[in-house]
């Protein structure tokens, strides 16, 4: 998506996920410490996108299968029960970071992406996989949830090379095994000449290479069980950085190649 403005970027990177050993294995999940909910120094302005966005393009960022109702409201009562600092709640409305009132009725999934830097992902077991049946996705990293909605993993993942039946197989595990409230993460690593943060990308349009990289954009994947329902969050915290503020040793075995 180009005429997005400025580039939206993090001052710093606040993990590696090729420098760290438990991140670095596939699927490489490790628990999350603290809050799996994350305000960084870039949550103003990617707040202002991401509201900008539901607000003029919601068919673009939000799809919910009717099935999906009670796993987004047993969500909803999740993520306002583990707000961190920042927020302040009133009986009707959150005062957010940056100091705008959001109601805490209506659309669930609208009033959570006015909230949050997370995308926010649903997933139900179906047929001995997860389905995904409900998202709210602002920052797309070269897909469109129009084309994942009511799929399964592997096919979600069809045009990753390395998700691979094995691979496949060891995450489905992971997550029928997860217990209720125990959320785990991973990250990775990509490279892109270009640094917007809505970036959608149909399977069968060609993909256009040749520019020099000089971003990288990783995401922290956060998994959640939900307790009431059992369904699966799956959520995504995108930050994008200039090479220059990586630290020399977070610079050491970065497996992207920039560009001048």
């Amino acid at each position: 998506m180009t005429g997005q403005g400025a580039p939206i970027l993090q001052s710093h990177l606040p993990f590696t996920p090729w420098s760290d050993p438990g991140l670095a294995r596939m699927p490489g999940m490790v628990p999350v410490e603290g809050n799996w909910i994350v305000v960084d120094d870039a949550y103003a302005r990617q707040m202002a996108l991401r509201r900008r966005l539901l607000n003029d393009r919601p068919d673009d960022v939000l799809h919910q299968l009717p099935q999906s109702g009670p796993a987004v409201e047993d969500l909803r009562e999740v993520v306002l029960a583990a707000l961190p600092e920042g927020f302040a709640r009133t009986e009707a409305s959150i005062r957010c970071p940056d100091g705008v009132e959001v109601a805490t009725g209506g659309d669930a999934l609208k009033m959570l992406g006015r909230l949050l830097q997370e995308d926010l992902l649903l997933l139900l077991p179906d047929g001995g996989e997860h389905v995904l049946v409900a998202g709210l996705l602002c920052f797309p990293a070269s897909w469109t949830l129009a084309e994942k909605i009511g799929r399964p993993l592997t096919r979600i993942h069809a045009p990753v090379p390395d998700y691979d039946t094995g691979l496949a197989t060891r995450v489905q595990r992971m997550f029928d095994r997860l217990p209720a409230g125990r959320a785990m993460w991973r990250a990775n690593a990509l490279g892109y000449a270009d640094a917007a943060l809505h970036q959608p990308h149909r399977e069968a349009t060609p993909r256009e290479d040749g520019d020099p990289v000089r971003y990288l954009r990783c995401e922290r994947q956060t998994v959640l069980r939900l307790p009431r329902t059992g369904a699966l969050l799956f959520a995504v915290h995108t930050y994008v950085v200039t090479p220059d503020r990586l630290t020399d040793v977070q610079r050491a075995g970065c497996p992207i190649i920039f560009g001048e």
